[in-house]
This record gives structure tokens, C-alpha cells and sequence, in this order.
């Protein structure tokens, strides 16, 4: 592996850690994610407390119309218990009013754990000293005049020198030269990682640090819209708006909420008239226990977790509908180029042919390639020296022949000797320009390496004028990452169906995709093949995530449901994505999806618990409200609870604690584990139903039981 693939090498987590939840065995008695001791401590607990206090304005209470409604009624027998005081009444006040600001607690919460590192971004911002260009000569920026200015005057456009040990001094792209730059702050990758012009690892993130050599950076955002600008907003969840599902289950408990509001409206008049009278007091304990209280207050906390659950893996959502849509894709398509392999074609081996001995052609490769600044050619560079042992410079007196698009070769002229080093037909065009003559041998080499996926390329020599002789052939190949094809059965596991995307040819597409383990792919693609592609999976019903890094992948990253674009890679790929991957990670895609069905998982299981716990509470409450007027319904005090009182106080108590003690588990998310979507409802169905039926029969008759021992209730 050589230098530039060691500095790009990301660290991936092992199926089976607490990097992958669901990956490992699950726990014996709980069908979700054990909640590490720093899910949920003390010291959260009081940092979110004046946040969650502050949310218990009714307009901003006013998003879940539950909790309004509960709010209205702790105000309500607030209000009755001063006119009328009991401690029943202070009973239901008390534990109503803790009941929402619960709710409130447990979204406070959820933002707050992404206040931590957006503080630690902040520290990123701190004004720098730019040099910005002010020369108006194009063909060498780096030797352009400079003056400095602070980096929250420069503007999108700009240019600026960045020297080693300097820091960025805003988002831009590398025009011009190559640098190692330290990411760690951004990505918490110690790693330092190769930035260039002209590619797709051109994109450098202001306040990172540049470690070796110099670069010219254009601008491309405006002070106060970077970058880590838009982490921060959306890692304190300012930013995060409420999904399609989110706001469909909200209708939903509106409506609920709205029915039920009219059932107990109904139920004063009918036991009015059945002369079993209820008090306010009491109608009011029974719309809190009857409305969906657990999910409507959990609701926003599962899905800002969502979220910070996704930072937490190092990739940022631009929105809540991502995540979302996460969960339900189906088609993953892959940009080969960075995303597969390391990005760059990297020499492999030399081929030699009869009558030249290896050391003629590794000094000739080295030579013809000291004036290749291409990643291809610096990669012969290095491949030649760590087999040689020995660091060759540019001789005294030498030519050098840099690569261009019109030869497609490179090479150096020293000492009467003319060396050249290109693709196979230049090459072997200069040679028979001199004189020289062809070689079975070297065509036979090139059409190997090119069925192997590989690209050739051809060293020639021209000594003293005399006709030049093919030497050999370097075989470049797309290097791809490691791990990538256990990830990718782990996808198949999922029910993903991955694409390989390339502008390579067939053959080539072929070896790479065989190698990487991809289900399928498309060759010589263009930006419209790509959007044509996505659309096709779209009408046909499917969810589509697509993973790019380059400017030309930016109109496909747009169109996906899920667009997840490299951090490496270009600006306009990072605004085109819903998505940025921060350590460059193609694979973290399982990690977003796992994300993406524990979000979905995690509100449908709480939902589900929410509506079945609600039915012992009705056991609880309404046989205690009308048992004096009709002792037949007696029989429905399954729980034996002590009195209508302390039935009505238990209820209203387990109705408030249920929520707090759900708080962790709605952080952390429900395990998600491929299956099919009935095993998945079945799941459901089984752990968080009839536990939901279960546990508040359990929790209510423990609280009556205390509850019992207070006088007067």
C-alpha cells in the first residue's frame, strides 16, 4: 500500500461492536439496545432541566398538541384545588404538571447532547489570518502577491495561500498544489488525509490544518454560512424539521387526543345523569390517562436522537426526512471512484519483455515518471523506490517532459537519452516516430492488464538518437478499500440491492465490481446514466440511496431519496447530498440505514406500548369513577386497587413515570435486526404490546399499594 492509500485509510467498525447496534447477539430479556452508563446521567439530567422548563410555554408546547392538552389540565385542577383543596387534587396538579415537564425533559434532552460537540465546532471558528491572492497572473497562483486579512472578511471567490501549519481559513477548493491536512477537529480522524487540485479530493473544511506544503484554496461560502456553520445548527437540532411520518403520527394523536377530549366532555354529562357525578378533577386525570400521553411526549426525542445518533457516527443529516428515508431504502448506488476504490488508479506491478532486464525498466519507469504529477504517476514513484530502497532525484542538466492530455505521456530527456512513459498507443506511436519497432510481447502485456480491470501504460527509451525500444509495462488498478466486500454482504443481509457506478468500460467495471462485491453495475456512465438510473428504480416503487464524491455525481446525489456524499470530495457534491459522510466512508451507508430503521423501529414499538398501556388505565380509572353508582363493575377491577382515589393517583403517577423511564431507551433506539417486515410487526407486536399491557397492570397495583399509605387518598 502506498503513502497516499495509508493516509486515506479510515478505520471501520467491526461487525458486532458498539459501533453497530443490532450487530451483535441480542440481550436475552430485552429487545432493544442495552443503554450505556452514559446514555442518560444526573448531570444531563439538570443541564436540560432549564431548557425543558422553558418548553413549557404553551407555544411552544402548541407542535404537540398532547402535551398542550395536558398542560391545559394540570392548570385546570390547579385551579380547582385552590378553589376546592384536597390532596386528591394536589395529588393529580402535582403529578399532571410533572407529567409534561417530563415531555419537555425528555426532548431538552435529546438536543442537549448535541450542544457538547457543537461546542467543540465553535472552537473551529476562531478568526484566523488569511493571505489572500491579489496578483491577476493565472499561471503559478501560489507565487502570486498576498495581502492578509481576517478570514471572516473573505468572500465566496476569494483565493488564499495556505502554507504548512496554517489553518484554513474557510470551506473552499484546492486549486492548485498538493497538501497533507489534519481533519481531526471536524472528523475526529488522527489521520491526516491528501488534498489536491483537479480531483475529487479537492473540498477542504475551514478550520482544519494544513501539515505539509502549500495550497491555493478558492472560497465557496460566505461568512456564517460554512460548513461547520450548518453542523452546528443542525447538531443542536435548530435546524431539524419535523419528517412526513412524524407529522402523520402527530396528526394522528391529535386526532385521538381530539376524540377523546369529546369522549370525557360526554362522559360528565352521562354520569350526571346516571347520578353517578364526577368532578372536573377526575375527568381531567381520565382524558391525561386516555389520550396517548407516552408517545406524544417521546415523539420529537426519538426523532432528534435520530439525528444525534447519526452525527455520533460521524455522518451530518441535512434533515430529519433523511433519516428517515433511510430506513426505507432499498437500491444503494456507489460512485466507484473514492467510494469503492481509494480514488486513484495505483501502480501495482511492471511487466518486463524479453531481452530488457528489471532494473532497466524500474529506472526507466522512475525516471519517465519524476515529471508526473498525476496521482498515477506518483504512485510509480513510490512503487519503485520501496522495491528499490533508493529515493532518486531529478539529474543535473535533465528535461523534464510533463504529462499532457494532447501526448498522454511524461517523461525526461538527460545525457543524450530520451525516455517516455504513457498510454499504450502514444507510447508505442513515439516509437515508431523514431524508427523503432513494435512488440508482441508488449501488446500481448497491455491486453492482459486490460481484461484484468487495470490500465497499462508503456515505458519506451531513446538512446543517442538511435531508434527507440519498448522497455515494459506498468499496470495501474484501481486499489479497492479494504473490507468493502464483507460490508457489502452485510447490505445483501439487509435487503439492499447495491450498484457499482463508473465511467469505466465494461471489462474494467467488471474485474472491480467482482472484486468489491457489488450486486451489479453500470459501466461508462454519465451524469445523465446516473439520473436515468435512479429514476427507473424510483418508478419502479424502490427508495434509492446513492454515494458520490464528485462534481459529477452532485445531479444524482440531488435526485436520490438519499444522496450521502464523501467529505473528500467536492463542494458541489456536498451540497447536492442530503447527507455528508465525514470520514469518507461509503460503507457508514449500513450504518445510516441501521439508523434510519431504528428511527422508524423505535417510534412504531413506542407507539405501540403507548396504546397498549393506556388500556390498563382505563381498568384503573373508570371503574373507580363509576363503582359507587353501579357496583357491578366491580368485576373490572381486575387489579384490586385500595380506593377510587388512589386508583385515580396511581394512574395519573405511572402515567408521568412511564415517560421518564422510556427516555433512554427513545435515545438509544430500539435494536434493529435484518428481518423480514412481519418478523419485524411480529417483534413488535409481542415485546412492546403485550408488554405494554403487562407492565402497567404490574407498575399501577405497586404505586396503589404506596399510594394507599397516604392519608385522605
Amino acid at each position: 500500500m502506498n503513502e497516499n492509500q495509508k493516509l486515506d485509510t479510515r478505520t471501520t467498525a467491526e461487525p458486532g461492536s458498539d459501533e453497530h447496534d443490532g450487530a451483535g447477539p441480542a440481550h436475552a430479556q430485552a429487545e432493544y439496545a442495552e443503554v450505556p452508563s452514559a446514555l442518560l446521567t444526573a448531570s444531563m439530567l439538570r443541564e436540560a432541566l432549564p431548557g425543558a422548563l422553558r418548553k413549557l410555554d404553551p407555544r411552544a408546547l402548541a407542535a404537540t398538541p398532547v402535551m398542550l392538552i395536558v398542560e391545559i389540565g394540570a392548570v385546570a385542577t390547579a385551579v380547582l384545588s385552590i378553589i376546592d383543596p384536597s390532596t386528591l387534587g394536589w395529588a393529580v396538579t402535582v403529578w399532571l404538571w410533572l407529567t409534561v415537564l417530563f415531555g419537555t425533559l425528555a426532548e431538552s434532552v435529546a438536543e442537549g447532547r448535541g450542544k457538547a460537540q457543537a461546542a467543540s465546532l465553535r472552537a473551529l471558528q476562531t478568526e484566523t489570518t488569511a493571505r489572500r491572492l491579489t496578483g491577476r497572473d493565472r499561471r503559478r497562483l501560489a507565487d502570486q502577491p498576498t495581502e492578509e486579512v481576517a478570514s471572516t472578511s473573505l468572500r465566496a471567490g476569494d483565493l488564499v495561500l495556505v502554507a504548512a501549519g496554517e489553518r484554513v481559513p474557510g470551506d473552499g477548493d484546492v486549486v492548485e498544489g498538493v497538501a497533507s491536512v489534519d481533519e481531526s477537529a471536524v472528523t475526529g480522524e488522527s489521520a491526516p488525509v491528501i488534498r489536491e487540485s483537479g480531483g475529487d479530493r479537492s473540498a477542504v473544511t475551514g478550520g482544519t490544518t494544513v501539515l505539509s506544503d502549500r495550497i491555493v484554496v478558492r472560497i465557496t461560502s460566505d461568512p456564517g454560512q460554512s460548513f461547520v456553520d450548518r453542523m452546528i445548527g443542525l447538531v443542536e437540532g435548530s435546524q431539524r424539521q419535523r419528517t412526513p411520518n412524524e407529522l402523520a403520527l402527530n396528526v394522528l394523536l391529535g386526532t385521538l387526543t381530539a376524540v377523546f377530549v369529546a369522549v370525557c366532555i360526554s362522559l360528565y354529562f352521562v354520569a350526571d345523569y346516571s347520578d353517578a357525578h364526577q368532578s372536573l378533577l377526575v375527568l381531567t386525570a381520565l382524558l391525561v390517562c386516555l389520550i396517548p400521553t407516552t408517545i406524544g411526549a417521546l415523539l420529537s426525542a426519538i426523532g432528534i436522537a435520530g439525528m444525534d445518533r447519526l452525527v455520533r457516527r460521524n455522518v451530518l443529516a441535512m434533515s430529519g426526512r433523511a433519516v428517515e428515508a433511510a430506513g426505507d431504502v432499498d437500491v444503494l448506488l456507489l460512485d466507484k471512484t473514492g467510494t469503492i476504490t481509494y480514488g486513484n488508479r495505483q501502480a501495482s506491478e511492471l511487466h518486463t519483455i524479453s531481452g530488457v532486464e528489471r532494473h532497466e525498466l524500474l529506472e526507466a519507469a522512475l525516471l519517465a515518471s519524476l515529471a508526473d504529477e498525476t496521482p498515477e504517476g506518483r504512485s510509480i514513484v513510490t512503487l519503485i523506490e520501496e522495491e528499490t530502497g533508493q529515493h532518486v532525484s531529478v539529474p543535473d542538466g535533465a528535461t523534464l517532459v510533463e504529462f499532457s492530455a494532447s501526448t498522454r505521456m511524461s517523461g525526461i530527456d538527460v545525457s543524450g537519452r530520451r525516455v517516455r512513459k504513457g498510454a499504450a498507443g502514444a507510447a508505442c506511436g513515439w516509437v515508431e516516430e523514431t524508427g523503432g519497432a513494435q512488440s508482441d510481447e508488449i501488446h500481448a502485456a497491455v491486453e492482459q492488464v486490460a481484461s484484468s480491470g487495470g490500465t497499462p501504460l508503456v515505458v519506451a527509451e531513446q538512446v543517442d538518437g538511435s531508434p527507440a525500444r519498448l522497455l515494459g509495462v506498468v499496470h495501474l488498478k484501481d486499489v479497492v478499500k479494504d473490507g468493502m466486500r464483507e460490508r457489502f454482504d452485510q447490505m445483501r443481509a439487509m435487503g439492499l440491492r447495491t450498484v457499482m457506478i463508473t465511467g469505466d468500460n465494461a471489462v474494467t467495471a467488471k474485474a472491480i465490481a467482482e472484486e468489491a462485491g457489488v450486486d451489479d453495475f453500470l459501466a461508462e456512465a454519465t451524469p445523465e446514466d446516473k439520473l436515468a438510473l435512479i429514476r427507473k428504480e424510483q418508478h419502479g416503487g424502490r427508495m434509492v440511496a446513492m454515494c458520490g464524491d464528485g462534481t459529477n455525481d452532485a445531479p444524482a446525489l440531488a435526485q436520490a431519496d438519499v444522496g450521502v456524499a464523501m467529505n473528500t470530495g467536492t463542494t458541489a457534491a456536498k451540497e447536492a447530498g442530503n447527507m455528508v459522510d465525514l470520514d469518507s466512508d461509503p460503507t457508514k451507508l449500513i450504518d445510516v440505514v441501521e439508523i434510519g430503521k431504528q428511527l422508524l423501529i423505535t417510534r412504531g414499538a413506542l407507539t405501540t406500548f403507548s396504546v397498549a398501556n393506556d388500556v390498563a388505565k382505563y381498568f384503573a380509572i373508570l371503574p373507580a369513577m363509576f363503582v359507587v353508582a353501579f357496583p357491578g363493575l366491580d368485576v373490572l377491577n381486575v387489579m384490586r386497587l385500595s380506593s377510587p382515589q388512589s386508583a385515580i393517583v396511581s394512574a395519573v403517577v405511572f402515567n408521568a413515570l412511564v415517560i421518564v423511564a422510556l427516555i433512554p431507551l427513545a435515545l438509544r433506539g430500539v435494536r434493529y435486526r435484518p428481518a423480514a417486515a412481519e418478523v419485524l410487526l411480529r417483534r413488535n407486536l409481542l415485546v412492546y404490546g403485550v408488554g405494554g399491557l403487562i407492565t402497567p397492570f404490574v407498575g399501577i397495583k405497586v404505586l396503589d399499594l404506596l399510594v394507599s399509605l397516604v392519608p385522605g387518598l
